[in-house]
């Protein structure tokens, strides 16, 4: 039997996660939603540590939302770690953000993030861009079965 696909959504913003939320829903898409507000509590998770501990490291997400502008350690440093440490380095990380920032995008890049997308502000514009995410990465992204990846 095949886990549920999870995705971490990691943003310190309730309006956007409750819209995303709904945005998922709308689009069909079922896979577990757990939310980290900052970067740390990000980290946590992903290493289960702190308040995640018994949490199984190997159980990663299938997908990472990561806002860039985040309390206590931001989006950047996070995708930073998450790509220096080898059982987190091969998970999808989109980055979904409302900054327009262009060294935001490059950096983004640079640091190994799958994907960059400006959060649309308009709720039907912001379903297709969540149905399309999670139809890509979640149904069709074949991902490495090896790294804690699955």
């Amino acid at each position: 039997m095949t886990r549920p696909k999870t995705i971490l959504m990691v943003d310190d913003n309730p309006d956007f996660i409750e819209l995303a939320r709904r945005a998922f829903g709308k689009a069909g898409i079922s896979s577990p939603i757990v939310v980290a507000e900052d970067g740390t509590e990000a980290l946590d998770y992903l290493f289960a540590t702190g308040a995640w501990s018994g949490r199984s490291p190997e159980s990663n997400p299938a997908l990472v939302l990561l806002d860039l502008k985040l309390p206590r350690i931001g989006g950047l440093e996070v995708l930073r770690q998450l790509r220096a440490d080898p059982r987190t380095r091969h998970l999808p990380v989109v980055i979904l953000t409302t900054s327009v920032e262009e060294r935001d995008v490059i950096r983004g890049y640079e640091l190994g993030c799958n994907s960059y997308i400006r959060k649309p502000v308009d709720f039907l514009q912001f379903t297709e861009v969540v149905k399309t995410l999670g139809l890509y990465w979640l149904v069709l992204n074949q991902p490495p079965l090896t790294g804690g990846n699955q």
